[in-house]
């Protein structure tokens, strides 16, 4: 269990409502103890931007081989990119970049558009839509399953299967939720096995078939390790997205109403919109680093072995960095300065691809609604609509 770090336990969010809006928190952080020591979870925790920044540029001194995870993350049989360091991280890295290139979006761009028609021509008849239950979680799902080369018809069952590996739980029910995370990653094992197999032995132009046909340190993918990226990538590709596509709507309605009309009238403003979200709410609040060495740079003595926890959502609010952080702001000029997507070598490689389905839903949305306002909001965010 020592190995399990529990975010919610820092920062003391008792339930849900809790942890989706810790930022009074993270003010009282960044005031008074920029750099804590947590004593129950034995981590450090940086919360202004340039520690943060620092903490997630500087591999040499902090790295991402922790030892550690974050409660609600996945335990893959082989070490993920995510847990290297260069040179190794930059090698792995290199068999996702075809997959996530510019030029790979720009050809996915019309599938992407395809699916988010798709998507609210089945609810066109509807005056109010559920935005995760019809568009924010069936969109990504889809759109990965399609880039992966898996069929995009199995979307639900992917949902089941990313419902129980996000789950993180408490530290009284965190062994029961492991085994349920082993039994569904032995699941997907099972489904994903024949795929690949087919894929080594007929090729087709998806990601899936890419990794059967390349190599890494001289040898191809072995199956295990094409599962274990498929697994995360099908879970972190629909898992992040959802979670932006929500939380666009919820800054538009609930922390800055008038957005959606704005947006409207002046659709160029859409890209910037979506970085202002992202700084806003970052579909991830938090990542973990190792100290390499004995520091205190931060002005605290942190010893090699140490976990740091950066806190990616309380550095996108450090007033030093972006002026009157805690206001939603879609004219704000240096949104795109974030640390939502993490920085440095381990910069989101689904990043792009986030960003554009955000943006393709919302610029569809904007031409099927005049107008939107809030039906209600508990587990889903309902949405009242005007078509045009």
């Amino acid at each position: 269990m020592n190995k399990i770090v529990f975010p919610n336990e820092i920062s003391g969010a008792e339930n849900l409502q809790q942890q989706f809006e810790p930022y009074g928190w993270y003010a009282e952080m960044r005031k008074n103890s920029p750099v804590h020591y947590d004593e129950k979870q034995q981590v450090w925790n940086v919360f202004l931007y340039p520690d943060v920044e620092r903490v997630l540029t500087d591999y040499h001194l902090f790295s991402s081989d922790t030892g550690k995870r974050i409660a609600g993350s996945l335990a893959l049989k082989e070490k993920g990119i995510t847990e290297m360091d260069p040179p190794d991280h930059g090698k792995r890295r290199a068999l996702y970049t075809k997959a996530f290139s510019t030029r790979t979006l720009q050809e996915w761009e019309p599938r992407i558009q395809e699916i988010s028609r798709h998507l609210l021509e089945e609810v066109k008849e509807k005056q109010s839509i559920r935005i995760l239950g019809d568009l924010a979680t069936p969109m990504p799902v889809i759109v990965i399953a399609d880039l992966l080369g898996v069929p995009s018809s199995d979307w639900m069952l992917f949902k089941q299967w990313s419902d129980v590996l996000i789950t993180s739980g408490t530290r009284e029910t965190y062994e029961d939720i492991t085994l349920k995370k082993e039994e569904i990653m032995k699941e997907m094992a099972v489904y994903l096995s024949p795929i690949i197999q087919e894929k080594r032995e007929n090729p087709a132009k998806d990601f899936l078939s890419d990794l059967t046909q390349t190599e890494y340190k001289g040898q191809k993918l072995s199956d295990r390790e094409i599962i274990d990226i498929a697994i995360s990538l099908l879970l972190a590709g629909n898992v992040t997205t959802s979670t932006l596509l929500f939380s666009v709507f919820y800054c538009f309605l609930l922390d800055r109403p008038g957005v959606y009309r704005e947006l409207r009238d002046n659709p160029e403003l859409v890209d910037q919109a979506i970085e202002e979200v992202l700084r806003f709410r970052p579909p991830a609040q938090v990542l973990m680093r190792k100290v390499q060495e004995d520091t205190d740079m931060f002005g605290s003595l942190m010893k090699k072995g140490e976990i740091v926890m950066a806190w990616l959502g309380s550095a996108n609010r450090d007033e030093n960095t972006f002026a009157q952080g805690d206001q939603f702001d879609i004219h704000r000029p240096n949104s795109n300065k974030h640390l939502s997507f993490g920085k440095g070598c381990h910069l989101c490689l689904g990043a792009p691809l986030s960003r554009l389905e955000a943006k393709v839903m919302l610029t569809e949305m904007l031409k099927c609604y005049s107008d939107i306002s809030i039906g209600g909001f508990e587990n889903d965010l309902l949405l009242n609509v005007t078509r045009d």
